[in-house]
């Protein structure tokens, strides 16, 4: 039987993701002590958002992690084309952003999330407990105080002044009715699988047809591809057999015939991904905030997921992170204003996803087209490119990283030490 270990922190943050972490290191930084609970070991796990915008290398920047981070290996992309049955169209052109960082850089999520760890891991007072699920939260007279998590050695126990929903659209609060989703659409689902790179050849990023898209990230070594299909359409797809789902991706990209043979050689080789398109009612009750996905869970498209995540984490810091700092616990109209500040940016994104771009992807509800609608609007209106760009770059309401933190709790424990 498993001991019970206690913590008493500032902040406790569920869930060691894009948002968590920022959260963390950004709370951390203010002088909050905090600690990150994240259930699984490490970050290795394929299939997750690469896409890091301008906004959140701008965060960096400002943080003075911007140049260190973008010696990690990765992909920069000023443009984001497509390829569709009318020709190509430049979906995003990055060009024109205010800013150093006018592209989108390409990284796995693995090494976006250790380098935010081990930038956390500079203050003294930031914690990451990895192998610890969070099981339940902790509750007094309605307000929430913490939580306990299951970790091989013990129950641990966490009390807090605050705790940080940050464990994607899964989250304990939503499994648990928590917090009430108030609106949720499902456009697609996504088909996620690696296969080789062509020798000698350069394969266009994105493709759009009749009842198909597909997006290719390259990662050096191979192609990490992401096939949309009809919402809750997979077991069709296992039905009519995995030679015509490899001859499905083969009339797409022919020069993959010979890798998808050797490489998808079963059903375990492909990952489905259940896409959700929702938000939460509130993302708060007294001593609780909810960010990220397991606030408003986003489609892959535009790949604004991860950017979204980190902007709610930045207004959440900048917002609560003095209150915390001076022992004193967030007001729930201070949480409401978290949702306040990072609610409209995160509709406007949802709308263009559920409006905008829902012809762009297979559906069983309509017939496929090979003219979607926003295709045919970047090659009547180029310009609209741009447009596109500072919307998925930089968002509606960019968040910025106050310059100069003020955390005196933070130099006394430093002068303990």
């Amino acid at each position: 039987m498993l001991g019970v270990s206690t913590e008493v922190v500032d902040v406790c943050v569920a869930g060691g993701g894009p948002a968590g972490l920022t959260a963390g290191l950004l709370f951390a930084r203010a002088g909050a002590n905090v600690l990150v609970l994240e259930k699984h070991p490490d970050f290795l796990r394929d299939f997750r958002g690469d896409t890091v915008h301008p906004s959140t290398l701008m965060a960096l920047d400002e943080l003075g992690l911007a140049e260190e981070f973008l010696t990690l290996p990765h992909v920069e992309l000023p443009q984001l084309p497509m390829a569709t049955a009318m020709g190509p169209v430049t979906f995003a052109d990055f060009r024109r952003l205010p800013g150093r960082f006018p592209f989108v850089a390409f990284m796995p999520q693995w090494d976006v999330l250790n380098f935010l760890a081990e930038s956390a891991r500079r203050y003294p007072n930031f914690r990451l407990i990895q192998q610890a699920e969070v099981t339940e939260l902790i509750a007094h007279d309605g307000t929430v105080t913490g939580l306990r998590a299951r970790t091989p050695e013990a129950v641990l126990e966490v009390r807090s002044r605050l705790v940080v929903a940050a464990d994607g659209r899964n989250s304990l609060v939503r499994h648990h009715d928590l917090l009430q989703v108030a609106a949720s659409r499902a456009p697609m689902d996504v088909l996620w699988f690696r296969v080789s790179k062509p020798a000698g050849e350069r394969l266009p990023a994105v493709r759009s047809g009749r009842d198909f898209f597909i997006v290719c990230i390259d990662r050096d070594e191979y192609l990490q591809v992401a096939y949309m299909i009809p919402k809750g359409g997979f077991e069709a797809v296992r039905a009519r057999g995995l030679d015509a789902f490899r001859a499905a991706i083969a009339a797409i990209y022919p020069s993959l015939t010979a890798a998808l043979t050797v490489e998808i050689d079963d059903w375990d080789a492909i990952k489905p991904l259940d896409v959700r398109v929702d938000r939460l009612r509130d993302w708060y009750r007294p001593g609780l905030l909810a960010i990220g996905d397991a606030a408003h869970a986003m489609s892959p498209a535009g790949g604004v997921g991860i950017n979204l995540a980190v902007q709610d984490a930045i207004a959440a810091a900048r917002l609560l992170a003095p209150t915390l700092r001076d022992g004193r616990t967030p007001t729930t109209a201070q949480l409401r204003a978290v949702q306040r500040r990072r609610e409209l940016p995160m509709r406007v994104v949802q709308f263009a996803q559920l409006r905008l771009l829902t012809d762009l992807y297979p559906s069983a509800e309509r017939p496929g087209t090979d003219k979607p609608l926003l295709a045919r609007l970047l090659r009547r209106f180029p310009g609209l490119a741009h447009v596109v760009a500072r919307v998925i770059g930089l968002g509606v309401r960019p968040e910025h990283v106050p310059s100069k933190p003020h955390a005196p709790r933070l130099e006394a424990m430093t002068q303990e030490k």
